[in-house]
């Protein structure tokens, strides 16, 4: 992949490209299903998506992020940090075929500290399955992006995972649901058996049951057997008994599924799951074939919308090093957003205005990849060795789009970085520069502290140690990190940061595209420059609408 114009067309090599007509990516986009699997972190969100790969083949066999001595690590959980910790602290991309449709999967970050990572994710999918732990319930990183997902208006189902331990009711689930998000609860299966006694699933469609049987480890597909209901109460008597009477209890209440009210975000369908069993799991897959939103035209910046079938547009939504150790090389994600996308073709870089060439360019599994020649709205294509891009560019042939930016958070925590060999300065300044292309951390510099102590701006502190581990292992580049006390950041303008800096602990450094932040140490201490500078500009930092 290249980043400059028309920078194939020197190569030996041709790509033979063949044409595509504008009704082909409808009805190919017709068949997409991209989603993002988001939770709480520990609510089994990677073992989930290495259980539904498992359940559509598209892998033999499933390994587990906690998984005992010897088992393979999850397909999506690939840096050596997640596989250290047993967490995701990266987005990553799955595309699968099932059934008569193709899946694209965006895995992402299961810790609070990078909700950015997250939030951009959204940007990128049609809509979302939002995991609860069943002994947990709603827990605050589950709440904040229910709401996230309602403000973008993503459809959301609902699977509530590890009902083979000790959970809470229910029905006291859905009352948590539909009380605290605004969403009605419409349950598609219901569980037979209390929570850490899971034997099936009554279908709440068909009325009969569907028997899970364990296997070694859950590391094979589980065998289902389905039961009518007279079979199943004899089978299973007083655990059958109840799950009928609560779905009965159920329908009196209305709790049925409707696809106009699901699309429109009032209701989220619920399944019972036991992921690392892979219990449930093949419904979900039903339940997104058969339920999920299709890719639709999405609206720009302007606020009309670019036709599906028009010309070819996408945006990108992360940009990751490391994933080829071999080569070092950078991927960057975009969301094809309309038209048929085609390897080979020049496209435009909107930011720039230049073209384009794209003759490296990847589906992704994880980290494994094959090359692509070709992808339609919903498909998530990688783009290999794209230095020029950014997440949140717009890239389109034909007539110029631009899609609405992507969100910088409002960052909390602050940290000096300086190399520990000053020699490496070269490599450092490369790292540097790689992770804030990448989003990893928001860099801040001033012509105090200079280009060698640049200053770390995060929303949470691991991102601090996720910085600091790559530039040592990628970089060969061991930093050292000085905290600051800094806790609150305000933009500010170029005219207003000479007099804001030299008030007392007050440092204002110019972030990477050009904003200026001022930063305090609290809100008793911003109060009191707000009251000697009443004329400065201090405008707070909004998380996603920065």
């Amino acid at each position: 992949m290249s980043d400059s114009p028309s920078s194939d067309s020197s190569e030996t090599e041709e790509v033979h490209a063949p044409k595509r007509t504008a009704t082909e990516a409808g009805r190919e986009a017709s068949k997409r299903r991209t989603f993002a699997v988001i939770s709480h972190p520990d609510a089994g969100k990677s073992t989930l998506t290495e259980a539904l790969s498992l359940h559509a083949h598209a892998i033999s066999e499933a390994g587990a992020i906690h998984g005992k001595a010897g088992r393979r690590g999850t397909v999506s959980d690939w840096m050596d940090m997640e596989k250290a910790r047993g967490i995701s602290i990266s987005s990553s991309a799955l595309q699968f075929p099932y059934g008569d449709a193709i899946f694209n999967l965006v895995d992402t970050p299961g810790h609070a500290d990078f909700s950015e990572d997250t939030y951009r994710v959204l940007s990128a999918v049609d809509s979302a399955v939002m995991l609860i732990d069943a002994a947990k319930g709603l827990e605050p990183q589950t709440m904040k992006l229910f709401d996230v997902c309602k403000a973008r208006g993503l459809p959301i189902i609902t699977v509530i995972n590890k009902w083979d331990r000790p959970g809470l009711d229910p029905l006291a689930l859905m009352d948590e649901i539909r009380k605290r998000t605004g969403l009605i609860p419409t349950p598609l299966t219901w569980p037979v058996g209390v929570a850490g006694d899971f034997r099936g699933v009554l279908d709440r469609r068909t009325g009969g049951f569907i028997r899970f049987t364990r296997t070694a480890g859950g590391a094979k597909l589980a065998p289902e057997e389905y039961l009518q209901p007279e079979a199943a109460l004899a089978l299973e008597d007083v655990a059958w008994s109840s799950a009928a009477e609560e779905h009965d209890l159920l329908t009196l209440e209305d709790a049925l599924h409707d696809q106009q009210t699901f699309l429109a975000g009032r209701t989220t369908p619920v399944l019972f799951a036991a992921a690392v069993l892979n219990f449930g799991v093949g419904q979900l897959l039903d339940v997104l074939h058969d339920l999920a939103p299709s890719p639709t035209s999405r609206p720009d910046s302007a606020g009309s919308a670019r036709d599906i079938d028009g010309a070819f547009s996408a945006q990108v939504f992360k940009v990751q090093a490391g994933m080829d150790t071999s080569h070092r090389d950078r991927l960057a994600f975009a969301r094809v957003c309309s038209g048929v996308f085609v390897r080979g073709e020049v496209i435009t870089h909107e930011p720039s205005g230049r073209g384009f060439a794209t003759k490296y360019v990847h589906t992704v599994f994880g980290r494994q990849r094959e090359t692509v020649d070709v992808a339609y709205p919903g498909d998530v294509i990688g783009l290999v060795n794209a230095s020029a891009l950014r997440a949140g560019d717009t890239l389109y042939a034909g007539k110029k789009v631009q899609f609405p930016p992507l969100p910088l958070f409002a960052p909390e925590h602050f940290a000096v970085m300086r190399a520990k060999d000053p020699s490496r300065y070269k490599q450092f300044r490369k790292g540097v520069e790689q992770l804030d292309q990448e989003g990893v951390v928001q860099i801040l510099r001033s012509d105090l502290r200079g280009d060698q102590a640049p200053i770390l701006a995060a929303v949470g502190p691991m991102q601090f140690e996720v910085a600091t581990h790559r530039l040592e292992h990628e970089f060969a580049t061991p930093v050292h990190l000085d905290f600051l006390e800094y806790n609150i950041a305000r933009r500010t303008t170029a005219a207003d940061a000479p007099e804001l800096a030299a008030k007392r602990d007050v440092e204002v450094l110019q972030r990477t595209d050009g904003v200026y932040l001022a930063l305090f140490k609290g809100p008793w201490h911003l109060k009191r420059i707000e009251q000697d500078l009443p004329n400065a500009m201090l405008e707070p930092l909004v998380a996603g609408t920065d």
